[in-house]
């Protein structure tokens, strides 16, 4: 699963699953490759998600929608292997959902998407649709994207990076997949916290996953994994605490037992809180800085997964040119 051919001498600043992909594409591309990050990957905001690959409606939408599609072929070529924590899914959704001919080019991605029958809906939801989602057991994998990043030769190394002059030079190229981080070091006020809380459940032996599409601050979405279950959310613009709220918490859990019973018995194994990197638009470009090089892949917001593997090969490439 490599990328194209790349140049040597790259410095990836992150250690989220943007920078991780972006980083292994480089290095098994045959480039030389450092990641500097200021936590490990098991401490940053993609520990937190469910997570799924997704429809992504963000802008710039033409790039987006290929970003999309070249991340699913990845994940499901991952899918094949069951230490990478990658698994298709059977999944229900219900809500806001357009009809047949009015689908938009991001949901036909969905694989196996069709109408739902009515027994195949919780009680209270008329209509709905099944799919076969790609899902992503985010410790797992992060620990997945790691082990094959040392096998390349590459050192993850934590070492918060305040600027992008403190280490211009250092390397041909720099690659900025600093997530949150990016908005101080590419001086980028569009790029802002939405903050989110996710409760994770012991699986009392859930495998299909539940979302409901109803826009709100508070979404109700459960993401079975084998050991334990990811229920969410919410969405909080603006809030830089990642305190986790006791209240939040409550609401996920209500929403989430309402409509699997299951989980009601389930024991809280934890609670995840994060802060998405929000942007108006995702930006993945190259740009001179004092004459060096400089990669940007940031402001996924809730995307990161989704975006990962299209968005990590146009970065590569950037890096390579």
């Amino acid at each position: 699963m490599c990328c194209d051919d790349g140049m040597n001498d790259v410095i990836v600043i992150g250690a989220g699953v943007s920078a991780l992909t972006t980083a292994l594409c480089l290095a098994e591309a045959g480039s030389s490759v450092r990641v500097l990050a200021a936590a490990p990957p098991r401490a940053t905001t993609s520990m937190v998600p469910g997570a799924l690959w997704g429809p992504c409606f963000a802008e710039p939408v033409d790039r987006t929608l290929a970003w999309t599609e070249q991340s699913l072929k990845d994940f499901q070529t991952l899918a094949d292997d069951p230490a990478s924590g990658v698994r298709r899914a059977p999944a229900v959704s219900v809500g806001a959902l357009p009809s047949g001919a009015d689908l938009p080019p991001q949901v036909r991605l969905i694989p196996e998407l069709r109408p739902a029958r009515p027994e195949e809906l919780p009680e209270g939801h008329a209509s709905g649709y099944r799919a076969l989602m790609v899902a992503v057991d985010m410790p797992r994998y992060l620990d997945h994207l790691t082990a094959r990043l040392e096998s390349a030769g590459v050192a993850i190394q934590t070492r918060p990076v305040a600027s992008l002059a403190e280490v211009a030079g250092a390397a041909s190229v720099l690659v900025n997949c600093a997530g949150l981080g990016a908005r101080d070091l590419a001086g980028d006020p569009d790029l802002t916290p939405d903050f989110g809380q996710h409760v994770v459940l012991a699986n009392p032996g859930l495998d299909t996953v539940f979302m409901d599409l109803t826009p709100g601050p508070n979404s109700t979405i459960f993401v079975p994994h084998p050991d334990r279950v990811v229920c969410g959310g919410v969405s909080r613009p603006g809030r830089w605490d990642t305190t986790p709220d006791p209240e939040i918490t409550e609401g996920i859990l209500a929403r989430c037992r309402a409509v699997e019973p299951r989980l009601r018995d389930a024991e809280v194994i934890d609670v995840l809180t994060g802060l998405r990197p929000s942007r108006p638009a995702v930006r993945v470009e190259a740009e001179d800085h004092d004459g060096t090089r400089v990669v940007h892949n940031y402001g996924h917001g809730a995307h990161g997964v989704s975006l990962s593997w299209g968005c990590a090969r146009t970065a590569a490439a950037l890096a390579a040119a």
